[in-house]
C-alpha cells in the first residue's frame, strides 16, 4: 500500500466516525448538537484529544456485524476547560443511536480509569436511546462497570452528567450516582421506563417532556440540579461551576481574583430585615450583600425552595452556602429540603469547600404527611451531613432559630466552627408565644386576664430568654454583630478556620439514615 493510499484509508476510516450528513442533519432538526460540537462548545480550544478512537463492535448476531462503526458510538478522551485538564464522553446518537453495547462501555470505562488515576474531573454527555438490545447481557455487563467507576470516583473527583437527548432506564443510574445533573428544556429526557411502558402498565397517558424532562426533574422530582433553555448555555454553564471547585478531594477550590474588597460593609442587610419577626424576605438578597458580586450560583433553584444552596465566593474563596428561605414554608425544614440540603453539605466536605449557614428557621415543617413521610430520618440526614463534616463550617443567625433545626443549621455541638448573629437573632427550642403557652400554662389560665398576661409572658420570656446573648453567655454564639460588618467578620471567620485539621473515627465508612 502507498503513503496516499494509507492516508486515504485512513481519512476513509476517520469519516465513518460519526453517523453521516443526514443523521446529523436530523440531530439538528431536533434543536440538537452532534457529540463532537458539544465537546468544542465544552473544552477550550484544541485541547481535547480522543481516546481509542477506533473501537467498534464486536457483537455479529442481529445483523450488527454490517453496522460497525469505529468509536462505537461514543467520544471519549480528555480536554482542558479553563486550563485545567478534565475527562469526558460524549454519546452519539447518530450511531446506533448511541446505544450502549460492549465496546461502547469499554471505551466509557477507559476515559472514567484515567479521570481517577489522574485526579480530574469527569463529565460525561448523555444521548443515548440505551442498552443495546441486540448485544443482550454485554450491554447490561457495560452499565455495572460504569456504574461501579462512578461508585468508585465519588468524593474523589467531581462528576458531571449533562443530559443532552434521551437518557433511559438503566441508563439512568449513572447520572444520579454522579454529583451534578444539567438539563435542557425541548432537549432532556430521563426515566427508568417511558411513556409507553406506563401507559401498558398502569393506563396513565403522559408525554415524554411530561414525564422526565428537565422542569419535572428540577422542580418535581429534584433528580437533576439546573435547567437550561439550550445546549450552548449549559456547556458554557458548566464551564463556570468547574471553576468554583477542585479538580479532585486533595486539592483546595481555586481563589479567584475579584475586584469586590473583603472590607466591604454590608449597611443594606439592615434594610432587608423586615421589621414584622413574622413578615417574609428573600434570603438571595442577603446572600448577594455577603459573597462576592455575581458570584452567586445557586444549585436546585427550582426545587425545595425552603432551603436555598449553592456554591460563592467570599474574598475570591469557593462556600458552600446552605441558607433558610423565609418566602417558602416560612423557612421550615421539610422532607425534601433535609434531602437537598444534607446532599449538598456532604458534596461541599468530600470536596474541601467550606460551609456558610444562613439561620432563619422556625424548626421542621410539622404535619400528619410529614411525620408518616419519615421526617424523622431525612431530617436526620441534615444533621448528620454536618456532623460528619470536617470542612470549616460558618453560620449566621439572622433571625428566628428554634429547636432541632437550630442545631441543624448552627449548633457548635454538633460542629460548627464559628457561629456569629446579628442583634435580631431568636434562640431557643420554639418561639416565644408556643413557650409562654406551656410554661405559663397554669397562671394564664387562673388570671383574670388571661390574654393580657399572656401577652406579658411571650414579651417577657421573648426578651428574658430568647435574645443572643443568652446563647452567646453560654459560648453557643461566638459573636453577636453589626449587620453591617457582617460580610467583613464572615470573611474573618473563614479565614480564621482556613488551616482546620480534624479527624473522625477509624471506620470503613458511617451509615447514614438514608
Amino acid at each position: 500500500m502507498t503513503n496516499q493510499e494509507a492516508l486515504k484509508r485512513y481519512r476513509e476510516r476517520r469519516a465513518e466516525m460519526a453517523g453521516g450528513p443526514e443523521k446529523a442533519k436530523a440531530q439538528g432538526a431536533k434543536g440538537k448538537l452532534t457529540a463532537r460540537a458539544r465537546i468544542e462548545l465544552l473544552v477550550d480550544p484544541g485541547s481535547f484529544i480522543e481516546q481509542q478512537p477506533y473501537i467498534a463492535g464486536r457483537a455479529t448476531d442481529f445483523g450488527l456485524d454490517q453496522k460497525r462503526f469505529p468509536g462505537d458510538g461514543v467520544v471519549t478522551g480528555t480536554g482542558k476547560v479553563g486550563g485545567r485538564q478534565v475527562f469526558l464522553f460524549s454519546q452519539d446518537f447518530t450511531v446506533l443511536g448511541g446505544s450502549l453495547g460492549e465496546m461502547h462501555a469499554e471505551r466509557i470505562a477507559e476515559v472514567q480509569s484515567l479521570a481517577l488515576k489522574n485526579g480530574a474531573p469527569f463529565i460525561q454527555i448523555n444521548d443515548s436511546g440505551g442498552a443495546r438490545i441486540q448485544e443482550g447481557t454485554l450491554s447490561l455487563n457495560g452499565y455495572a462497570k460504569i456504574f461501579r467507576a462512578n461508585t468508585l470516583s465519588s468524593g474523589v473527583i467531581p462528576q458531571f452528567s449533562v443530559i443532552l437527548g434521551p437518557c433511559a432506564g438503566g441508563a439512568v443510574y449513572s447520572p444520579a450516582i454522579t454529583d451534578f445533573i444539567l438539563m435542557v428544556d425541548g432537549v432532556s429526557n430521563m426515566y427508568i421506563t417511558g411513556p409507553d411502558v406506563i401507559r401498558a402498565v398502569t393506563g396513565e397517558q403522559i408525554s415524554h417532556e411530561d414525564l422526565g424532562g428537565a422542569q419535572a426533574h428540577c422542580e418535581r422530582s429534584g433528580n437533576a440540579h439546573f435547567r437550561f433553555g439550550g445546549e450552548a448555555e449549559a456547556l458554557s454553564f458548566l464551564r463556570r461551576l468547574l471553576s468554583y471547585l477542585p479538580s479532585n478531594n486533595l486539592e483546595q477550590p481555586p481563589l479567584a481574583a475579584g475586584a469586590d474588597p473583603a472590607d466591604r460593609e454590608t449597611p443594606e442587610l439592615e434594610e432587608l430585615l423586615p421589621e414584622d419577626p413574622k413578615k417574609p424576605y428573600d434570603v438571595r438578597d442577603f446572600i448577594t450583600a455577603l459573597c462576592d458580586r455575581d458570584s452567586f450560583l445557586e444549585v436546585q433553584a427550582g426545587w425545595a425552595p425552603n432551603v436555598v444552596v449553592g456554591f460563592a465566593r467570599l474574598a475570591g474563596r469557593t462556600v458552600g452556602l446552605f441558607a433558610n428561605q423565609p418566602k417558602s414554608f416560612a423557612a421550615a425544614l421539610d422532607i425534601n429540603s433535609s434531602d437537598k440540603a444534607a446532599r449538598f453539605l456532604r458534596f461541599c466536605d468530600c470536596f474541601n469547600v467550606p460551609i456558610l449557614s444562613l439561620v432563619d428557621v422556625p424548626g421542621f415543617l410539622p404535619g400528619v404527611a410529614q411525620e408518616h413521610g419519615g421526617i424523622i430520618r431525612h431530617g436526620a440526614k441534615v444533621l448528620y451531613a454536618i456532623a460528619e463534616a470536617t470542612v470549616p463550617k460558618i453560620a449566621l443567625i439572622i433571625r428566628k432559630a428554634y429547636g432541632g433545626a437550630f442545631i441543624a443549621m448552627s449548633s457548635k455541638a454538633l460542629g460548627y466552627d464559628r457561629v456569629l448573629a446579628l442583634p435580631t437573632a431568636e434562640i431557643a427550642v420554639m418561639g416565644a408565644e408556643g413557650a409562654a403557652n406551656v410554661i405559663f400554662r397554669k397562671d394564664i389560665a387562673a388570671a383574670a386576664d388571661p390574654q393580657g398576661l399572656r401577652a406579658e409572658k411571650i414579651q417577657q420570656f421573648s426578651e428574658s430568654f430568647m435574645n443572643p446573648f443568652v446563647a452567646a453567655g453560654y459560648g453557643y454564639v461566638d459573636d453577636v454583630i453589626e449587620p453591617r460588618f457582617a460580610r467583613i467578620e464572615l470573611i474573618r471567620s473563614l479565614e480564621m478556620n482556613l488551616r482546620k485539621r480534624e479527624d473522625r473515627p477509624a471506620k470503613k465508612h458511617g451509615n447514614i439514615p438514608l
